[in-house]
């Protein structure tokens, strides 16, 4: 596991996942897991799991996804780190 706080937002990349591309992002209760995209946009996942709890705030998950937008490079190295260049 690497992880990463961005502006108080923190971000983990599992060594036990697997791709697509992505990282575990937290905010309050909350918990979105964003796919880093080869365009280098980001998108939440079409996981059935994507959001934890199910009804997540939707503010926690906004908040998840454009810390992620804002960041992407750095989410791209995390992730890299565990699984090298994708």
């Amino acid at each position: 596991m690497s992880s990463l706080e961005l502006e108080g937002v923190p971000f983990v990349a599992y060594s036990n996942d697997h791709g697509p591309r992505h990282v575990h992002g937290f905010s309050g209760e909350s918990e979105a897991i964003v796919d880093l995209r080869a365009d280098e946009s980001v998108a939440l996942s079409k996981r059935k799991d994507a959001t934890r709890p199910s009804n997540a705030k939707r503010s926690d998950v906004k908040k998840i996804l454009n810390m992620a937008a804002l960041h992407f490079e750095e989410l791209v190295e995390l992730w890299e780190e565990i699984h090298g260049e994708t």
